[in-house]
């Protein structure tokens, strides 16, 4: 589906690494390649290389893609000026930087490999004559301090009287007289080269947001995952099950079902509540419950009659997310971050503000609306803010208006927001329901239930081979 993106709240500011890999991902599954991403960033480095006018210039490249862009760099450069790279020959390159070590096999640049500090002492006079080093070893994915052989090429850098120009960001501990940044800049004063990402990889959710999640340890025990409460049921029975299921495929380890209602699901823990409906007989016990557990989601098939419950629970809450009937007048929230999912009825209800139809227009307003959390606004086209930034998320498909997708929403954004921001939460939850859903549908056709989706999410969000799976 085509969208016209002018004017869909673009990022602006600093990037942080692990938001631009995510937009990385996000470009890519748009169309535009990693290597046509990594020859647009090295063309535009050797650009801004060939500003100070060089008659020699030294790169130093690493083995992951930052590298792959110092490799691209060198083949433009060496048509100006005198070009040599440096290249880490330690362990296993990323594919794009690979792909690229084997182009430049075929053009007349002095290639130098290194693994151990010894391989530098022969190259010392390379360091000594260049005018520009340009730093390309570690990029955005640097962390901790460089190690050998990487601390003795900083520090032949360092000692070099050459300009350093740093790729995205300078190896630690190597001085940068400019930065060249990718996209965005990643640190103040940067100089930012446009590598041609589409708007649309920043304003829509995409599956790059599905590296934002954190990975597993391999020493995890049960509940590293998070420990969900869902709190409903009474008029409606199917929906604090619904929810509860969601979270625990969206990796959720243990998910609590707190309702007057029993159904024989042995994956969720029942926690009984008597009588029909949940009232303030079950206070005392449900803040018992709300203050164990990381997340709590709550409203899924509550009723009408339960508000003064949850605005009772909701201060003894950790986290939050509140759906459906929870979502009322006075507006609950927990003591940390809060998640609501309205549809536009109950998005008036709770603010007293009506929605334009467009969906720029709806995004302003939810944005401006004061609600202290992130809102996801469920529609034709999702929008999710948090009162400063504003996504969208179109995956889905028109057969999830059966009942019950809302309230396996709530069960997927309650288990990310166990691991992760409430706004990152929110975004990827909407994607995944979504996806899950059009999954369904390219299998089934019509006739939805809630619970095919439930069973879809895992394949959506944790991917074969992706970090966190």
């Amino acid at each position: 589906m085509q969208t016209n993106t002018s004017g869909f709240f673009p990022e602006t500011g600093l990037i942080t690494p692990e938001r631009m890999r995510a937009v990385d991902g996000n470009a890519i599954a748009l169309g535009v390649t990693e290597l046509q991403l990594m020859e647009s960033a090295g063309r535009g480095l050797a650009e801004q290389v060939l500003v100070a006018r060089p008659d020699r210039v030294l790169i130093l490249c690493g083995k992951g893609n930052n590298g792959g862009d110092g490799m691209v760099a060198a083949r433009h450069l060496v048509r100006h000026a005198t070009t040599d790279v440096c290249y880490l020959d330690q362990g296993k390159r990323s594919s794009a930087c690979e792909h690229q070590l084997r182009a430049l096999t075929h053009s007349r640049i002095g290639l130098h490999p290194f693994a151990s500090r010894d391989d530098l002492e022969p190259v010392r006079s390379l360091f000594e004559k260049a005018d520009v080093i340009v730093d390309c070893l570690l990029g955005t994915g640097v962390s901790g301090p460089v190690k050998e052989p990487l601390k003795t090429c900083t520090a032949m850098a360092n000692a070099s009287p050459a300009t350093i120009i740093a790729a995205d960001i300078s190896t630690p501990g190597m001085r940068a007289d400019r930065i060249c940044a990718f996209h965005r800049a990643k640190v103040d004063g940067s100089t930012v080269i446009d590598i041609g990402i589409p708007v649309e990889a920043e304003c829509f959710t995409g599956p790059g947001d599905l590296t934002l999640i954190p990975a597993r340890r391999k020493k995890a025990h049960k509940g590293n995952g998070g420990e969900v409460l869902i709190i409903g049921g009474g008029p409606y029975q199917g929906a604090p099950w619904l929810a509860g299921l969601g979270a625990l495929r969206a990796g959720a380890d243990i998910v609590r079902i707190a309702s007057p209602v029993f159904e024989p699901v042995p994956d969720l823990i029942y926690e009984r509540l008597e009588g029909n409906v949940i009232g303030p007989e079950h206070i005392e016990r449900l803040i018992s419950l709300a203050e164990k557990a990381d997340v709590v989601v709550c409203g899924n098939g509550l009723g009408t009659e339960s508000h003064e419950v949850v605005m009772a629970i909701a201060p003894h809450c950790k986290k939050a997310v509140f759906d459906a009937d929870a979502l009322r007048l006075p507006l609950q929230k927990a003591k940390g971050e809060t998640i609501y999912t309205p549809h536009a009825a109950e998005f008036a209800r709770i603010t007293g503000i009506t929605l334009p139809e467009d969906t720029l227009g709806k995004a302003r307003a939810a944005q401006r609306s004061g609600i202290k959390g992130t809102v996801i606004i469920k529609g034709h086209i999702d929008i999710v803010t948090d009162g400063r930034q504003v996504r969208f998320n179109r995956t889905g498909d028109p057969a999830m208006t059966v009942g019950g997708t809302g309230d396996v929403l709530a069960g997927i954004a309650g288990a990310l927001l166990c691991r992760l921001p409430a706004f990152d939460a929110a975004c990827i939850a909407a994607y995944v329901n979504g996806k899950a859903g059009e999954a369904v549908v390219a299998e089934r056709g019509g006739g939805m239930l809630a619970s095919d989706i439930v069973d879809k999410i895992p394949a959506v969000l944790y991917q074969k081979g992706r970090r966190g799976a």
